[in-house]
């Protein structure tokens, strides 16, 4: 999301003098409304001689922020767009495929959950490598904890090799790479930037590349939202509630798959569960969870939620180091 300055060529309410007001109140972004009490910041809006104009720019804030949000659709225009230009992409996992009818579904946000060494980053890199590999269109990977490995994906395509002997293992690498666009990403309000940045995009082009994006990979989506959950205020989940809106606004209207991965902790009784919790589980269509088989070199994925699939169907896959 952008700073407040940015805005005022498209919206001139959002003057000089409203982002002094804003910025007196320790607000310098579209983010920092979502976490500022809006109702306490009307009130010292009215003690101000231009009150009329600032509450004028409160709401525009407003109103730039709903946009973020889905609308509303009927059921003939569900229909009309699950039946349009939606596909799936192919993960590189057969097993995880077959689960899923194909892959990750465009137009959707998948997410996988799984505890430490559970294979999620492996998912990651393959489903990059395979979309990429199909020139499909590029591929986003926003690292959050420096689990992206070109050496690894490199590693995957020489085992893959066999089939594309006349490309040759170089050129294939070559190309395969150039078509991941890798961005590390440490804090939530950079992830919110970002997404913004590519909602904006004129019909989704990359920048620099000239291809249209089909994929955005986000490993982990956990590591920037757990740390804002702390406390018994409501500003983390709204962060969280954003994002996850914005992900959705983006794979829906853009055509693209989006992939998050979600680590596990120890809840009541020790028992493991997704980090970002219940308020979160709404937001995915597929939730996936991994477990591995390290003797077997075998993974399993269960699902746990699905647009049209019962809960708790497996599928195995293997690990590919």
């Amino acid at each position: 999301m952008p700073p407040l300055k940015n805005l005022e060529v498209e919206f001139p309410i959002i003057d000089a003098n409203f982002q002094l007001f804003c910025a007196s109140n320790g607000i310098f972004s579209v983010e920092d409304f979502l976490v500022h009490d809006i109702y306490a910041l009307t009130v010292l809006a009215d003690r101000e001689a231009n009150s009329e104009v600032l509450k004028q720019g409160i709401a525009q804030v407003h109103s730039i922020v709903d946009k973020l949000h889905q609308p509303w659709f009927n059921g003939l225009e569900l229909l009309e767009d699950v039946n349009q230009n939606k596909y799936f992409l192919s993960t590189g996992c057969e097993g995880i495929d077959k689960l899923l009818g194909g892959g990750l579904r465009q137009g959707q946000l998948t997410e996988i959950v799984g505890p430490s060494s559970s294979g999620k980053t492996q998912v990651c890199l393959c489903t990059a490598l395979h979309v990429a590999d199909k020139n499909l269109g590029a591929v986003m990977y926003l690292d959050t904890c420096n689990s992206f490995s070109p050496k690894r994906i490199a590693d995957m395509i020489s085992q893959y090799s066999n089939d594309f002997i006349k490309e040759g293992k170089e050129r294939r690498l070559n190309r395969i790479m150039r078509s991941i666009i890798c961005r590390s990403v440490f804090d939530i309000f950079e992830l919110l930037g970002v997404l913004n940045e590519l909602a904006s995009a004129s019909e989704h082009k990359v920048k620099n590349l000239g291809t249209r994006l089909c994929l955005l990979i986000i490993d982990s989506i956990s590591f920037l939202v757990t740390p804002i959950l702390g406390g018994k205020d409501s500003q983390g989940r709204m962060l969280m509630s954003s994002c996850g809106t914005l992900l959705k606004k983006l794979a829906n209207e853009h055509n693209i798959s989006v992939l998050v991965t979600n680590h596990m902790v120890r809840g009541e009784g020790g028992i493991l569960k997704p980090a970002l919790g219940e308020s979160w589980k709404s937001i995915p269509h597929v939730q996936l969870q991994l477990s591995c088989d390290r003797v077997r070199n075998i993974c399993q994925a269960t699902v746990l939620k699905h647009t049209f699939m019962a809960s708790g169907v497996p599928a195995e896959f293997a690990i590919h180091e």
